[in-house]
């Protein structure tokens, strides 16, 4: 069992950044993929980034390449989101969650999630 915790999201304007925490307990965290996913109201959940266990390989969204990146730090059983640029595009409820096999781009591949934190990004 692995237990998620996000926190960090807020309010914040259009150019602006923020950086999300993903703090987990349970299980060794450090041996997981750990993926970011968000979803805006009336919307699906997509994916926006994932770290492999060492950090050695970073997947990230289209929509937030070159913006936002993902990183881990298996001492503190930490995940991070850095988000730059940020757009009202972006608002939406951010999850952290644990990749537990296929496809990295797909939530069904994640078994456990944090209950998520609030981005809201104003014009």
């Amino acid at each position: 069992q692995v237990h998620l915790v996000e926190s960090g999201g807020g309010l914040v304007q259009a150019g602006g950044s923020l950086r999300l925490s993903c703090a987990a307990s349970g299980r060794t965290f450090s041996s997981y993929t750990v993926g970011w996913f968000r979803q805006a109201p009336g919307k699906e959940r997509e994916f926006v980034a994932a770290i492999t266990w060492s950090g050695g390989n970073r997947y990230y969204a289209d929509s937030v390449q070159g913006r936002f990146t993902i990183s881990r730090d298996n001492a503190k059983n930490t995940v991070y989101l850095q988000m730059n640029s940020l757009k009202p595009e972006d608002t939406a409820i951010y999850y952290c969650a644990v990749f537990q096999g296929g496809n990295y781009f797909y939530p069904s591949a994640y078994n456990y999630w944090g209950q998520g934190t609030q981005v809201t990004v104003s014009s």
